[in-house]
């Protein structure tokens, strides 16, 4: 999808949650490598880099890439998502993501969370945040809810849109690949990947630093 030309119309944002929204994909990085050392007797650098190039997805579906069909993996993943707890109630979102996120509900539009992250976390998020988001959606298996087109859809039914109203902000290559399989435009949030990795993906991608970025980025683009 190219993202420059499918962001008129906006009616909505969709944001992944770490290393969008909030700055935790470094400690996650080093968990994940701690985790992997101790458990797959992998080296700790080559984890770290294995994760961040994996990220975007679930750990345990990291895992099946990095060491596939290992029969640890599972007690490895069980342990990260217990100890990211940790991580995830230390970590708030910083003044200018704030300031990002009023001037894009200024602007009329709907914000979404949308995050691999077990519901529960994604609920504490959402209840410790000054700023009230109009959706905060995580991994819940219960409802079939889910990063990808379960979000998509369910957003656009809640909140009444269309696809084209809506554009996706994320940190991870698997981000932008989620939100072309739902046909949604694809903003990179710079950090994890740089704007250099976006373009090999996308040679026409979007990225920006920070998201008080955006609501300048799509000031002009928000009436069809």
């Amino acid at each position: 999808m190219n993202s420059s030309s499918e962001t008129r119309g906006l009616r909505a944002v969709m944001f992944d949650l770490d290393g969008t929204l909030v700055d935790t994909m470094g400690a996650f990085a080093d968990l994940a490598a701690d985790v992997m050392a101790t458990r797959h007797g992998l080296d700790r650098v080559d984890a770290r880099a294995r994760y961040m190039q994996t990220s975007g997805i679930p750990f345990h579906q990291q895992l099946e890439v990095i060491v596939p069909g290992d029969a640890r993996n599972a007690a490895a993943s069980a342990e990260f998502e217990e100890r990211k707890r940790a991580v995830c109630d230390a970590t708030m979102m910083d003044r200018e993501t704030l300031t990002g996120l009023e001037g894009l509900r200024a602007l009329g539009l709907k914000l979404v969370v949308s995050s691999n992250t077990g519901q529960e976390f994604v609920d504490d998020f959402a209840r410790r945040e000054p700023f009230r988001f109009d959706l905060a959606l995580g991994f819940d298996a219960s409802s079939g809810l889910a990063k990808g087109r379960p979000h998509v859809d369910h957003t656009c039914r809640t909140l009444g849109l269309a696809r084209h109203e809506l554009v996706f902000c994320g940190d991870s290559l698997k981000d932008g690949e989620l939100a072309d399989a739902c046909e949604v435009a694809f903003i990179g949030r710079l950090g994890t990947f740089t704007l250099a990795d976006f373009r090999a993906r996308d040679p026409q991608a979007i990225a920006v630093g920070n998201v008080i970025e955006l609501p300048a980025l799509l000031r002009t683009r928000i009436a069809a």
